[in-house]
């Protein structure tokens, strides 16, 4: 590329893209304004980033989320000065807590245009607090080579702040003069002539690993298989290992392995190396529903996807206590299983390379700080281990699985629970899935059935939020396969504005979405019980014509009658354009149905 020697700004700005560019990015979503002009033409002109203008800075930031959550790779915000970064700030929180690499670019007054009233200027140092995983405000743009060094390395370091050592976010700051706009200023063509384009940029390039380093990998998000401390203590027998043998406590052959949520880069891989952990010790698998595991189910034999149902029997309960757990990533959603652990107080280990306590139940937990990759290649393949405790679960979780199944193929009332659990029947091989917070992440932990579809699970459940969701459903999607959103009513209203993104969206994306009128999950709450308050301030029924909103935004919308109905519009998916499927439910027979049913699944079972 040829640097844009117009002005000093564009000088400054295209170098920017440039580095970036060479860096790794691919994508830059860019809203609308005055004082970031220069940001602006600086991607719209580069011919190898993809420049995507976007209206509204909270869609915009979620969007971005959603792309680099689907790349493992930094996507550029960009915005104006004032409070058009503010609504970056829940993407922010969201990326941070997620370990999902984004570089926001706030454009920002001269300092002589500060603290005096001028127009649009707020303090924007440190403005989203201690969330970044680094942030800084740049020099004034100037024109003295040792300045465009001191741009370009800067560069360099955000790009790995916001990939190392955990995925996350860069926050620039970035003061501009005027003028904003590509005016020439002639004294700025004698840099062009003498500036020498490869020389400048011969040290950009993209981050690699050493092989078997144990570094990070530049847009991995993961360590590497042989990355790790040298020293662990675990709960395994001294048969599997000798090196840390002096460490170890005593084998436990009534142990768990705990599969939280998880978008690993190789989801393949992650499975594989916790189906080698679980058949070399002889554990079950309890893998939450936003695990990959359920959909690579033919690679781990002491799946258990039932623990839920199962964890509401109280013998079961009892008698499935374990004396170990072994958890990969965070804690499940799942209510029943967080209330047991806290109750049995088991000896767990939480296998996680970021860094994070994952122990919000604060019990006798060590964290190892390495991958799962990583340790298991600690442990030699050896034959499996013989458990009558991983039997009992293994049968516990047929049956209840064989029930569960049987009741939601039975089923023909459009109760929304069944959503989640037609969805991991039917939809194509490697469907790409995003699943809003509140209720659809909780059905999908109850009812979503194992099998080998390699579904790609999607979700920010970093904050647990419903902020930007239709956004970022939208920018897993963009230049994806057809993708597939589930999504309550309130959490899409709360971002209709991303369907502006159709515009410039490339790919499929379908929404199913459940119409309840109102928020579902404050149901199951004690407010619901005899609270006149309940229905307006916590249901928060909207009494919206989905039909009328679509057709406002020119989105493709259809009302579905029944489940076979559902079934057909999700197999095969259309390629192109955005698309609702609604499914109108009765909010308070929902509730009624789960408060009914869910203890009773698994209050039969024989052991």
């Amino acid at each position: 590329m040829s640097l844009d020697f117009t002005n000093t700004n564009l000088v400054w700005t295209s170098i920017l893209a440039e580095t970036l560019y060479r860096l790794g990015l691919a994508t830059a979503i860019v809203c609308p304004g005055s004082r970031s002009a220069p940001l602006a033409i600086a991607f719209a002109n580069h011919p190898h980033i993809e420049a995507i203008p976007v209206l509204d800075e909270r869609s915009a930031s979620f969007f971005a989320l959603g792309l680099a959550r689907q790349s493992h790779r930094p996507v550029v915000l960009v915005c104006t000065s004032g409070t058009a970064g503010a609504n970056f700030y829940p993407a922010v929180i969201e990326a941070t807590e997620s370990g999902v690499p984004l570089i926001v670019l706030t454009a920002d007054r001269p300092p002589e245009l500060r603290d005096c009233n001028a127009g649009q200027a707020i303090d924007q140092h440190k403005l989203y607090g201690t969330f970044p995983n680094w942030q800084t405000e740049l020099a004034i743009p100037s024109l003295e080579l040792p300045m465009f060094a001191y741009l370009r390395q800067t560069l360099i370091h955000a790009w790995e702040k916001a990939l190392y050592p955990v995925p996350g976010v860069v926050h620039l700051n970035f003061p501009f003069r005027e003028p904003l706009a590509p005016i020439l200023q002639p004294y700025t063509q004698s840099i062009a002539s003498t500036f020498n384009t490869e020389t400048f940029f011969a040290s950009v390039t993209p981050l690699q690993e050493s092989a078997g380093s144990g570094q990070w990998s530049a847009g991995s998000g993961q360590r590497s298989a042989g990355s790790g401390q040298s020293s662990v203590v675990l709960p395994v027998s001294p048969v599997l290992s000798t090196s840390h043998s002096s460490l170890l406590t005593p084998y436990s052959p009534n142990g768990i392995i705990i599969a939280g949520t998880a978008q690993p880069v190789a989801p393949e891989d992650y499975c594989r190396a916790i189906a080698h952990l679980s058949q070399t010790l002889g554990y079950p698998v309890l893998a939450e529903g936003l695990s990959p595991l359920r959909n690579y189910a033919d690679l781990n034999p002491n799946l258990n996807t039932t623990y839920d149902l199962i964890l509401r029997n109280p013998t079961l309960a009892t008698k499935l206590a374990p004396d170990t757990v072994i958890r990969v990533g965070a804690m499940p959603t799942s209510k029943s299983l967080r209330t047991w652990l806290e109750q049995t107080q088991p000896r767990q280990w939480i296998i996680d390379p970021e860094g994070r306590n994952l122990d919000p139940l604060h019990g006798n937990t060590t964290h190892i700080r390495m991958s799962i990759a990583a340790f298991v290649q600690t442990i030699p393949q050896q034959a499996s281990m013989v458990s009558p405790y991983l039997d009992l679960w293994c049968a516990v979780d047929a049956q209840v699985r064989q029930t569960v199944d049987q009741t939601m193929r039975e089923t023909d009332t459009l109760f929304e629970g069944k959503a989640a659990w037609l969805l991991s029947q039917v939809l194509p091989t490697g469907t790409p899935l995003f699943i809003n917070s509140s209720m659809p992440v909780r059905d999908v932990e109850s009812f979503w059935a194992p099998g080998n579809s390699h579904v790609q699970l999607f979700f920010n459940r970093g904050a647990n939020g419903i902020d930007g969701t239709l956004s970022t459903a939208l920018g897993i999607a963009h230049r994806q396969q057809s993708s597939v959103m589930l999504t309550g009513d309130l959490a899409l209203l709360h971002d209709t504005n991303g369907f502006l993104l159709r515009q410039h969206f490339v790919g499929h994306l379908t929404i199913v979405l459940i119409n309840n009128n109102g928020g579902g999950i404050f149901e199951m709450l004690p407010i619901a019980q005899n609270n006149p308050s309940f229905e307006t301030f916590f249901a928060t029924p909207q009494a919206i014509d989905f039909a009328k909103l679509c057709a406002t935004y020119d989105v493709e919308y259809e009302r579905i009658t029944s489940w076979n109905h559902l079934e057909q519009r999700l197999n095969p998916l259309p390629i192109s354009g955005i698309r609702v499927l609604e499914l109108q439910t009765d909010r308070k027979a929902d509730a009624q149905w789960r408060q009914q049913y869910l203890g009773t699944f698994a209050a039969n079972i024989s052991i």
